[in-house]
């Protein structure tokens, strides 16, 4: 296996998003092989690597670790973005959770017609500002501190930074009501390996497009409709 971590998924966001952020975030360097056939994913498949039939897929360590969450709550014990305890570990994966909650939202909309489209648009705004925002509005309000726990940075903030320019994509003002957002926004964006990784030229993917679309449905031998929320 490759000394740097192997990332296996298509060329574009979908779940593996959160592991490219997370790594980025860590100052980790890694390597990626796009799935673009179907024999592609079928030969990881009879190799016995994808332990569910599923991708996201990381070879990492000596692992062929498959299920993001727990292929990000590894990288995140690795390289000290998990609390300092077991209190702090759980407000993480609360908190986690809550942005993981409010991602679903936006994971499939890329693959809905043009008029769910606009309907899961307003779904995933309505959604963002009056149960997700305000939690982590309440928290960083309420505390006081530069981050979600502990005053130390961690998964969580990466992970709420990555669903904010998310939402933000579907509406770009809808961090207005929300000032401590807007800061704690800046500040993690500031990070120097966040700001790399926001970059122009690194490997966060863009937002999905047709041709992401198409490469999932061929591999994945998707072709069923998705409904909206």
């Amino acid at each position: 296996m490759s000394a740097k971590p192997k990332l296996y998924y298509f060329a574009g966001r979908g779940k593996m998003e959160s592991i490219r952020w997370l790594l980025a975030a860590a100052g980790v360097e890694f390597e990626e092989e796009f799935l673009e056939t179907r024999d592609q994913y079928e030969k990881l498949l009879q190799g016995g690597s994808l332990l569910f039939q599923q991708v996201p897929m990381v070879e990492m360590d000596g692992m062929r670790m498959v299920q993001t969450r727990a292929i990000l709550s590894y990288i995140a014990a690795k390289y000290n973005l998990y609390g300092k305890d077991l209190k702090e570990r759980a407000l993480i994966d609360m908190y986690v959770g809550g942005t993981d909650d409010l991602m679903g939202f936006i994971l499939m909309f890329p693959f809905l017609s043009a008029e769910d489209k606009e309907k899961q648009r307003g779904i995933i705004v309505q959604k963002a500002t009056s149960r997700y925002f305000p939690v982590y509005e309440k928290v960083l309000k309420d505390h006081g501190q530069d981050f979600l726990v502990g005053n130390n940075f961690s998964w969580a903030d990466v992970h709420l930074l990555e669903a904010i320019l998310m939402v933000e994509e579907k509406k770009s003002d809808v961090l207005s009501g929300f000032p401590q957002l807007q800061a704690f926004k800046a500040r993690i964006s500031s990070i120097p390996t966040i700001k790399k990784f926001l970059e122009p030229g690194s490997q966060r993917k863009p937002v999905p497009d047709d041709k992401y679309v198409e490469t999932v449905r061929r591999v994945l031998c998707m072709y069923y409709d998705v409904k909206a929320n």
